[in-house]
């Protein structure tokens, strides 16, 4: 069954309000004193230590979710990578382990909101978990909304109680300071830092969050991996700056036993402010950051059941988009489930035993990317790719492990019954309704083994979804590929031949060169993308330019003419047109790119017959032209583009770096140069970036 998509309407600073709404909660604003009980003044240390060693993991994460912006983030990347099994573990574990955070979040909240008001803790964290459920049952837009005025109100406090407690330490005596609350600096020696890094670690946790809703992500390959970097960079400023004013400021004995260490520092030195102003400011900022840690996990939550459903791991209803664009069932069995366990258990403890289980994926997704580019799958495109493989993903596998023994017996103990009970509902449940295998399929398949080649075709998939990136060269491709015109009797010898004199003569080698690369492999043999469409493509070892060669048959022509393989595919009886398109080995991501792109394209609506009627070379180069980066003008002396005639294409100075591509003059195709004067009724095909088209028809108009 094929399932609707989420709508893509999260920018930049939706993936950067989840992503750090995601990490500011009870590690910030309940945990610091409580680590400083396990290892002193070097708990500032332990933070920065932390921030440092769940890099590797989101570099990972940032590739992964690039490569495959699919709901579900870490169930999805571990079933795709690892295989169903693995996949049905992390699915299960990352909800839970989701769930049990966002609940403990919101009890922190209510925590918080008891300085002022005598209410009941857990009303408040249930009443919440309803709304916020609500609200992310009515649009991701509006819950994204909220997620970035809290994470607004939380960042702009932060900043500027960071500012006014770093002014009180400086105005100090550091040396002093130093002297007396940083001496010792290890009280419980080196081991102690250690099992104190694995604490405060979880703090960092929420940043991977972000690939679950990767999906509703626009241009992904930017937004994800650059929105984990701002949250990642402010986090770490803010938890050890932070963390660092209340060591300086608060009394040692008293800050290990404070459960609530921001509020009682900020009182130190936020006392110019009217009373109780200062401590207002900080339980504002911690309730923002308790809500937007409930609120983004229930959005980030509901993601992982919607996921498995797609795949036959659980009951299809919980894949189902409702009216409002959401998946409702899901955002109501992640509600469900954190109201029963903010109802049935002590939220707190449950929550710490998730820990481990939160470590041993962040292992499994350095392990995936391993997998991944070990599989050596060509869909395989990342808009990120990970720096210093593999080395960075092995450091994050050990320091996950590492991690692991320091949680304790009953967080690991946790972590092996979920597994146990995720590989058992597979086996009696998921097992028979799942073909899948697994990207680690490819790596059995370069020793002889299988490989899935199902998952080729959902990477192809996700290629023509993400579409092209800024750097591929597209447009300049089409309006500088030849166009060639046949009749239905021509012999496909004859089409070939004069295809590839075209394409020789632009590559720089020999027509027998291109009949092999063309003809002997049975890949590149010509077949059939859409009704009454076939595609040959090919690779040149060289580093050249992608050029494409498009064949239009009016009337006509019979697919057995070109080979068998294109008889046997689905369409029409006759293709009209044969596209050939050759590009660089060096570039596999950017050909396979093109070709979901051009595959888009002449899949379209209306492709076939407005290919057919059109009326010359110009017209058949602009169907497959963007619309958003093309633009086709007239020269008229009546209009704003009277500036251009009489002048030379290098005097004239259009937006970024638009550019004339085809003139059309009296029924006429001009190749422009930069010497060629535009004329009096010239038709100009111009393609340039999005904003750049956009600055373009501005200025026409003005």
């Amino acid at each position: 069954m094929k399932h609707k998509k989420l709508a893509k309407e999260l920018g930049l600073s939706d993936v950067y309000a989840i992503a750090t709404g995601a990490m500011f909660s009870s590690g910030f604003f309940l945990l610091p004193g409580l680590a400083a009980a396990e290892t002193g003044p070097s708990v500032v240390l332990a933070y920065l230590v932390s921030g440092i060693i769940v890099l590797p993991t989101m570099f990972s994460v940032a590739e992964l979710a690039t490569a495959l912006p699919r709901s579900g983030g870490t169930y999805y990347i571990i079933d795709r990578s690892l295989g169903p099994m693995f996949g049905t573990i992390g699915g299960f574990g990352s909800w839970l382990a989701l769930v049990l955070k966002s609940a403990f979040a919101l009890i922190g909240m209510g925590a918080y909101i008891a300085i002022f008001y005598e209410v009941d803790i857990l009303y408040v964290a249930v009443s919440l978990t309803i709304v916020f459920g609500v609200l992310n049952i009515v649009g991701a837009k509006e819950t994204t909304l909220l997620q970035k005025v809290l994470v607004a109100a939380l960042v702009t406090i932060m900043f500027f109680y960071i500012v006014q407690g770093v002014v009180e330490v400086f105005s100090l005596d550091i040396v002093d300071i130093t002297e007396k609350q940083f001496t010792p600096f290890f009280t419980d020696g080196i081991f102690g830092f250690f099992a104190t890094v694995g604490m405060v670690f979880v703090s960092y946790a929420g940043l991977t969050k972000v690939a679950s809703i990767a999906e509703e992500v626009k241009d992904p390959d930017r937004n994800i991996p650059l929105g984990m970097f701002l949250a990642i960079s402010t986090a770490v400023v803010v938890y050890v700056v932070g963390v660092y004013i209340m060591v300086a400021l608060l009394d040692p004995q008293a800050f290990r036993e404070d459960l609530t260490p921001v509020a009682t520092a900020g009182e130190v030195f936020l006392d110019w402010l009217p009373e109780p102003g200062g401590l207002i400011l900080v339980v504002i900022a911690a309730v923002a950051a308790f809500a937007s840690t409930g609120n983004a996990g229930i959005m980030s939550a509901s993601r992982y059941p919607m996921a498995m459903a797609r795949d036959k791991l659980i009951n299809n209803k919980f894949a189902n988009i409702g009216r409002l664009g959401t998946p409702h069932w899901s955002v109501i069995a992640t509600v469900v489930l954190m109201l029963f366990f903010l109802l049935a258990f002590n939220v707190s403890e449950v929550a710490k035993l998730a820990s481990a289980f939160q470590l041993l994926l962040f292992g499994l997704l350095n392990l995936a990317v391993i997998v991944m580019r070990e599989s050596r799958i060509a869909e395989y495109d990342p808009g990120f790719k990970s720096p210093w493989y593999p080395w960075v993903q092995i450091a994050g596998m050990i320091l996950s492990i590492i991690l692991i023994f320091e949680m304790g017996i009953l967080s690991i103990l946790f972590t092996l019954a979920v597994s146990v009970a995720a590989i058992v509902w597979y086996k009696y449940y998921a097992q028979e309704k799942v073909e899948r295998q697994g990207a680690i399929f490819h790596v059995h398949a370069r020793l002889g083994e299988n490989k899935d080649q199902g998952l080729e075709s959902e990477m192809r998939g996700i290629l023509r979804e993400k579409g092209l990136r800024q750097e591929d060269p597209y447009e300049e491709m089409v309006s500088r590929a030849n166009v060639l015109e046949f009749d239905s009797d021509t012999n496909y010898d004859t089409i070939f031949k004069e295809s590839a004199e075209c394409l020789a003569e632009k590559l720089n080698i020999t027509i027998a060169e291109l009949e092999k690369l063309f003809l002997t492999s049975e890949e590149n043999t010509a077949i059939q993308i859409a009704d009454g469409v076939a595609l040959n493509h090919a690779r040149l070892k060289e580093e050249i330019s992608p050029e494409l060669v498009l064949v239009r048959i009016r009337d006509g022509y019979s697919k057995e003419k070109i080979n068998n393989r294109a008889s046997r595919e689905k369409g029409g009886n006759k293709l009209h047109s044969i596209i050939f398109f050759v590009s660089s080995e060096a570039k596999t991501g950017q050909h396979l790119r093109i070709l979901a792109h051009i595959a888009e394209m002449v899949g379209s609506k209306n492709f076939l017959q407005r290919w057919i009627v059109a009326e010359n070379e110009e017209e058949i180069k602009e169907i497959l032209l963007r619309d958003e980066r093309f633009i086709k003008i007239t020269l008229n002396p009546d209009d704003s583009t009277q500036q251009y005639i009489g002048k030379m294409i290098k005097e004239i100075s259009f937006p970024g770096q638009s550019l004339i591509t085809i003139i059309r003059r009296k029924g006429e195709i001009k190749i422009p140069h930069g010497i060629t004067v535009l004329q009096e009724g010239d038709e100009l095909s111009i393609i340039g970036e999005v904003e750049d088209i956009n600055e373009l028809k501005k200025m026409l108009k003005g």
